[in-house]
């Protein structure tokens, strides 16, 4: 006998619904027993005691960004593994945008062999998307069938990462991608009515003079995406959602039987345009954060379903990019190591949403959305998982981050949360 047991630790799996303590033993890479108790000799297997600890499924993550190729001073795909297996994510969606761009079978090859070649373990396993458009420039269409016949190695599905500002060519990718069964990702945004705004439109950007965003900048390309799928019926999920009108307009589609899912991104949870007041250049985002209505409206969205996931987007930037005036910053945040703590702490500790629900969008459905079986803690299931401890307290710092970006709001403040261990076995069947 050998592997590792744990004992009595809290066992919570949104695909069975389950939250209680358990013994748990893993063997092989794969879950071999799990009861109340297990009569299991102690000197024959690693025990790790879960008292007060969680194990639950390895997280999945829709949509972030790799500083490599192209930007490898931002983050290197080492750094980016390192990151989202401390922070329990085992599964990664990487947007397009690199340099090379992911538009063409090479280059997503490319990425997954640089991955490959690393030697570090754990590690995720990366899910490239690959690009709708020609450099994900929304000009020219990529060699879909293509892309989605690739066999050698997983891909996430079809997207750019980007809006898609042409309604002709938008209309041309659902038809032409109807027949394709990928998941197909857009990002509902108008450029044109976005302008230079840098926040969301309303009296705290006004108050704090920044640049309004209106909310129709992105529902008129939510409408447009919405009436298209209507007459098509081409499936599409819905990435970035940011404010409350878009909410409704989901929850009324998913009504009328539409086939779309939705995410929104874990800083749009935590943070609002009130917090933006703060000119913190790493609260700078694309959607801008919401005001607090369309926040409150995300984070009531994500308990009922309405929202399917919450995706990380982590977006890494050097020091010195970051470093600037808000209006002058590169919208993003880096998250991988760091959001599970922080919205254990913000939305399960006070009891707003259950660990469950919080799983649920972070694991479960963001797989099934990437239309793969999701990660499940059940008996001869390959371990793919991760162990939490929900009263460590951890500093976000230089010692601490698995990663050289330093873009977060939680940067040399401390964390009440912390991922022990991450368990990840991806070549077992």
């Amino acid at each position: 006998m050998a592997g590792t047991l744990l004992r009595q630790v809290r066992v919570i799996d949104p695909t069975t619904g389950t939250d209680q303590v358990q013994d748990v033993w893993m063997a092989g890479g794969r879950w071999s027993a799990i009861a109340p108790t297990l009569d299991i000799d102690p000197d024959d297997v690693d025990v790790i005691d879960g008292t007060g600890k969680v194990l639950a499924p390895g997280l999945v993550d829709l949509y972030s960004h790799s500083g490599e190729p192209g930007n490898e001073a931002r983050e290197t795909l080492a750094e980016l593994m390192a990151g989202a297996i401390a922070g329990g994510f085992t599964r990664v969606g990487i947007l397009p945008g690199t340099q090379p761009p992911l538009d063409n079978p090479g280059a997503l090859r490319r990425l997954v062999d640089l991955a490959c070649e690393l030697d570090q373990l754990p590690q995720p396993l990366l899910l490239p998307w690959a690009a709708l458009t020609q450099g994900a420039q929304g000009e020219q269409m990529t060699e879909l069938a293509e892309l989605a016949e690739i066999k050698s190695f997983a891909i996430a599905g079809l997207a750019d990462g980007q809006p898609l500002t042409n309604r002709v060519l938008l209309r041309r990718l659902l038809e032409y991608t109807r027949s394709l069964n990928r998941p197909l990702a857009l990002w509902p945004c108008d450029r044109t009515l976005a302008g230079n705004g840098i926040a969301r439109d309303g009296s705290l950007a006004l108050m704090g003079g920044l640049p309004g965003v209106l909310v129709a900048a992105e529902t008129a390309a939510l409408t447009t995406i919405l009436e298209l799928v209507r007459e098509l019926d081409t499936p599409v999920h819905l990435m970035r959602i940011s404010t409350a009108r878009s909410v409704a307009l989901i929850e009324q589609a998913k009504a009328d039987g539409l086939p779309v899912t939705a995410s929104t991104t874990w800083m749009h949870l935590l943070f609002s345009t009130e917090d933006a007041l703060s000119y913190d250049p790493n609260l700078r985002l694309d959607p801008p954060l919401g005001n607090p209505t369309d926040q409150e409206a995300l984070i009531a969205g994500v308990k009922t379903g309405i929202i399917d996931a919450i995706a990380i987007d982590h977006s890494p930037y050097a020091y010195e990019e970051k470093t600037v005036a808000f209006g002058d910053a590169p919208p993003g945040a880096i998250g991988l190591q760091l959001a599970f703590a922080a919205l254990w702490e913000r939305f399960v500790a006070p009891g707003t949403w259950t660990a469950v629900e919080l799983l649920r969008a972070l694991s479960d459905r963001p797989a099934q959305i990437l239309q793969l079986p999701p990660p499940q803690i059940a008996e001869r299931a390959a371990v793919e998982a991760f162990l939490f401890d929900p009263a460590a307290t951890w500093t976000v710092d230089a010692s601490t981050l698995r990663s050289p970006a330093r873009n977060t709001p939680f940067y040399q403040r401390s964390l009440r949360g912390q991922v022990l261990q991450t368990w990840h076995y991806p070549g077992l069947p």
